[in-house]
C-alpha cells in the first residue's frame, strides 16, 4: 500500500509526474482506482495525486469529527503543495467545492463530473428511486441493522446493494449495465462492495458539514462542469444548476453516458481534462 500520513491518518494515495498540481477526487461508490486513465495521463504533464478519502480504499475511517475537504487541504501541506486544480466526481465535487471555499487562494480551478454538493436536497424523485432500489436489495430491517453497525453482514447484501447502484447511477436509469465494458463494471463492483462492507463493520465517525450551497456565487475559480447525460436525473439537474450558479462555468454533457465518465468515457475526460487544464 502507497500511503501517506495526514493527522495521524495513513491515506492511501499515489502521485506520479512534474508540472502544476492537479488531485483527483473519488466517488462515494469507489476510490482512487475510478482515476487510472487519468492519472497516467495527465502525469505527462502535471504533477498528479490521487487517494482515497477518509473512509474509502485503503483509508481507514478514524472515529471522532472529521471533514474531507479539511483532509484534503491538509494533504497538500504535507506535499508542500501551495496550490491545485482539482477535478472530483460525485461527491468528490462536493469536496472540491468545499476547498474552493475554505481556501481560494489554494486552488486553481475546477472540475466536476456528475457532481454532488455538501447539503444539497436531493429531489423526492430521486429520494424514491433510491429508497425502493434499497428495499429491493436489502430486507429494510437488516438494512437498518447494517447502517447501525449491529450483527454479521451478508455477502449477498453487500453485493445487492452494490448491484443496485450500477444498476441506477453508473449505467443509469434509462439504460442496461451491459451497454457498460465488463472490466469497468468488475471494478466498480469491488470498489462499491468495499465500500458497503467498510460502512457496515468500521467504527463510524462524524462529518462535519460546511455551508456550501449557498455559497456558489463566491467561488470565482474557472470551473468545468460535466454530467453524463444518462445519469440519475437529480443529479444531472444539479450539474445544471451548478453551471448556472458557479460564476465562471462551462457546461459540457456527454451524451449516453453514465455517473462514472472517467471510467465510461476515458477518452473524452481525458481530452476535456488537457484542454481545461
Amino acid at each position: 500500500m502507497a500511503a501517506i500520513e495526514v493527522g495521524g491518518t495513513a491515506f492511501g494515495y499515489d502521485e506520479a509526474g512534474e508540472g502544476p498540481a492537479v488531485v483527483l477526487l473519488h466517488t462515494a461508490i469507489g476510490d482512487r482506482r475510478m482515476w487510472d486513465a487519468q492519472f497516467t495521463e495527465l502525469a505527462a504533464t502535471h504533477r498528479v495525486i490521487r487517494y482515497d478519502r477518509r473512509g474509502f480504499g485503503e483509508t481507514r475511517g478514524e472515529t471522532g469529527e472529521h471533514a474531507h475537504y479539511e483532509d484534503l487541504l491538509a494533504l497538500l501541506d504535507a506535499r508542500g503543495i501551495e496550490q491545485a486544480a482539482l477535478v472530483g466526481a460525485s461527491m468528490g465535487g462536493a469536496c472540491a467545492l468545499d476547498a474552493a471555499l475554505a481556501a481560494p487562494e489554494r486552488i486553481t480551478r475546477l472540475v466536476l463530473l456528475g457532481s454532488g454538493l455538501t447539503g444539497h436536497t436531493w429531489p423526492d424523485h430521486m429520494l424514491a428511486d433510491i429508497a425502493r432500489l434499497t428495499a429491493e436489495a436489502v430486507p429494510a430491517d437488516r438494512f437498518a441493522r447494517y447502517q447501525a453497525g449491529e450483527g454479521e453482514v451478508d455477502p449477498a447484501d453487500v453485493r445487492a446493494v452494490a448491484e443496485a447502484n450500477i444498476r441506477y447511477l453508473v449505467a443509469g436509469p434509462a439504460r442496461r449495465v451491459s451497454v457498460l465494458p465488463g472490466e469497468m463494471v468488475a471494478l466498480v463492483r469491488e470498489m462499491c462492495e468495499q465500500v458497503y462492507r467498510h460502512d457496515w463493520t468500521a467504527p463510524q465517525w462524524t462529518e462535519r458539514i460546511p455551508d456550501t450551497r449557498h455559497r456558489l456565487a463566491e467561488i470565482t475559480q474557472p470551473a468545468l462542469v460535466v454530467i453524463g447525460t444518462s445519469d440519475a436525473p437529480g443529479l444531472v439537474e444539479l450539474s445544471a444548476h451548478l453551471a448556472e450558479s458557479l460564476p465562471h462555468a462551462e457546461f459540457v454533457e456527454l451524451a449516453d453516458t453514465g455517473h462514472l465518465p472517467s471510467m465510461e468515457r476515458p477518452d473524452e475526460v481525458n481530452a476535456l481534462l488537457r484542454k481545461f487544464l
